[in-house]
């Protein structure tokens, strides 16, 4: 397939996006050709079924149903994060599943070997992405009609407690903005909207004002009249008539003043300047990706976007406008990829195959991976 795409703004009005202080300059007008990825052109499928660039390896952490770390892994494993630990560190995974959804964590030692893994969260109900905080917690947030945001400990030391100030309506994923100190939420919704949290206090989610993004030049953010509104009651997405809807909100992550969330049905990665309060795209869905899901970050200002179904591929935006992928799995159609989360240093990517190679929708064939070599940290 030849990959191009556009990264551009949304209106020539808007100005450049930032990449983690560096600028996209005349983004409104160039068009930028796709080239090669910097870790170069993948290879074929290794042993797993991971095509990866030369000097980058694969294993598989944990399969659905089997014990890893003393712990069986759940089905259709879902959003993730890594957190330091010790000399360690610790990958949580998301379980997209009714009723007995949740969370699970694995903690690796120093080596990468797997010391254990344990339940973070119980009973809840299709965990699908959700965020790290600055205080070291996850936020697992339910992708169902009044879903709920849960605060989990990835350490396994403290109960995980629902935050339900944060609204109820069809999570998606959550990014923290420390700078201001919100939380960004997406909506998986066709209509869905773009959020963000205020606590009252800084570090603690208990209570505090949901608003919403409002306006299509200039944006504002106006409070959410009924952050749970009840089962017939009018739906946060549709209370505040000035909204700004986006088609199936997916992933979030926050860098150096932008939050960067990806809409499926549109099949764009937007990026929301907090700084400038300003809203653009910084890709259009023009062929490179297919099916825009989870995003995460490296400190380099790159960002990593995984794909629901499409070509089950790994994609690199870089800041100097190179759309690539990184990795490919293969003989995974019916899957998507999930949960891509770095490791403290950088040098361990973790993802998961939601269904893998079955394509069972219970997401019993679920597979969850560790990619290692020399990414740009």
């Amino acid at each position: 397939m030849q990959r191009r795409t556009f990264l551009r703004t949304v209106s020539a009005g808007l100005g450049a996006v930032a990449f983690s202080g560096a600028l996209w300059h005349d983004a409104a007008t160039s068009a930028v050709v796709a080239g090669a990825s910097p870790y170069g052109p993948l290879g074929p499928p290794d042993a797993n079924g991971v095509a990866l660039p030369a000097g980058f390896s694969s294993r598989v952490v944990a399969r659905t149903g089997r014990p890893v770390g003393g712990t069986l892994w759940h089905p259709a494993p879902d959003g993730g994060a890594c957190f330091a630990a010790g000399t360690g560190w610790i990958y949580v995974s998301n379980s997209e599943v009714p009723l007995i959804g949740g969370a699970t964590a694995i903690r690796f030692r120093s080596d990468g070997s797997v010391e254990r893994a344990y339940r973070i969260l119980d009973g809840t109900n299709l965990n699908c992405a959700g965020g790290r905080t600055p205080w070291d917690t996850w936020l697992s947030c339910e992708e169902i009609f009044r879903g709920r945001v849960y605060e989990t400990d990835p350490y396994g030391e403290r109960a995980a407690r629902s935050r339900p100030a944060m609204g109820r309506f069809k999570h998606e994923a959550a990014a923290c903005d420390p700078d201001r100190r919100v939380v960004y939420l997406t909506e998986d919704e066709s209509d869905g909207c773009f959020y963000r949290f205020v606590p009252d206090t800084w570090g603690d989610l208990s209570s505090g004002r949901l608003e919403v993004l409002c306006g299509d030049g200039p944006v504002e953010w106006r409070p959410v009249p009924d952050p749970s509104p009840g089962v017939l009651q009018r739906q946060t997405r549709h209370q505040v008539s000035a909204a700004r809807h986006f088609d199936g909100g997916e992933g979030c992550h926050y860098a150096a003043g932008i939050c960067y969330f990806t809409a499926k049905g549109d099949r764009k990665v937007w990026a929301y300047d907090a700084q400038r309060q300003s809203l653009s795209w910084v890709y259009d869905g023009g062929g490179t990706l297919d099916g825009v899901d989870n995003i995460t970050g490296a400190p380099t200002g790159d960002l990593y976007v995984a794909e629901d179904g499409g070509n089950m591929e790994i994609n690199i935006i870089t800041p100097d406008g190179v759309v690539a992928p990184v990795l490919r799995l293969d003989g995974h159609g019916g899957s998507e990829i999930t949960g891509p989360a770095f490791s403290p240093d950088g040098s361990r990517l973790y993802f998961s195959s939601q269904r893998g190679t079955s394509g069972n929708s219970a997401g019993t064939g679920g597979i969850t991976y560790e990619v290692a070599g020399p990414f740009r940290h």
